[in-house]
């Protein structure tokens, strides 16, 4: 007899809650600037899964519903395709740090059943940011709790080792190398910029190797050895 737990944890644990992943434009923008350049970061790192509007179920249990974090970090488990995030399935990690991207629909109510999820089942860092206040709001788990952030300007992640800055309008987070996150459109254009210059390096080196050319086989047509010249 088939019981209720060998059932297709698909059809237990469904992947889709029905909600939209972003209601607006700036909260999407947002959402996919932390969530691609927290991979970019953490590229080299095969044990870090980093994941946007993924429903995570911390418990193999229907009575506890899941919440599916804006963006989500795990340390320790792979990268890798999943169709939800079923901690039983994952060593039992929880997600180390989770960002929410405020929209007109959030109110106070479901913002604390998130921050009482998180705080039950192990964030580590917890950060909320309001695109249209530009408000950056940060938890930080210490003594078994999500203790409040009083101060987020040039906060640093320990963690991720990303830093915060909010004294200039809206949000701005430097990679540890100092490096500013970017829009998919800012990577794009530095990429094409890389490569043009990377282009005009090769021409440049290419030109110099024909004037070089060029000077041998004139000295050789005078009868001088390009060779035998002195150093």
């Amino acid at each position: 007899m088939t019981t209720f737990w060998e059932l297709d944890e698909d059809i237990l644990f469904p992947s889709s809650d029905g909600k939209p992943m972003a209601e607006n434009t700036e909260q999407y923008r947002w959402i996919v600037i932390i969530k691609e350049n927290l991979e970019i970061l953490f590229a080299a790192d095969d044990n870090v899964f980093i994941a946007g509007d993924l429903l995570w179920y911390p418990v193999r249990s229907q009575l506890i519903s899941p919440t599916a974090p804006d963006v989500m970090v795990v340390f320790g488990r792979p990268k890798g395709k999943r169709r939800s995030y079923r901690q039983w399935n994952e060593e039992n990690i929880s997600s180390q740090v989770v960002f929410e991207i405020l929209s007109y629909s959030n109110n106070t109510d479901e913002m604390n059943r998130k921050l009482l999820f998180y705080n039950t089942y192990g964030v580590e860092e917890y950060y909320i940011y309001d695109p249209e206040s530009y408000q950056l709001d940060g938890w930080l788990r210490q003594d078994e709790n999500l203790q409040k952030l009083w101060q987020m300007d040039s906060w640093v992640s320990p963690r991720l080792g990303i830093r915060f800055e909010t004294g200039q309008g809206e949000l701005i987070i430097y990679r540890p190398d100092g490096q500013r996150f970017l829009t998919s459109l800012e990577l794009e254009q530095r990429a094409v910029k890389a490569e043009l210059l990377l282009e005009q390096e090769r021409q440049r080196a290419k030109q110099e190797r024909q004037r070089a050319e060029q000077l041998a086989a004139y000295l050789r047509s005078i009868g001088v050895d390009p060779d035998n010249l002195p150093k």
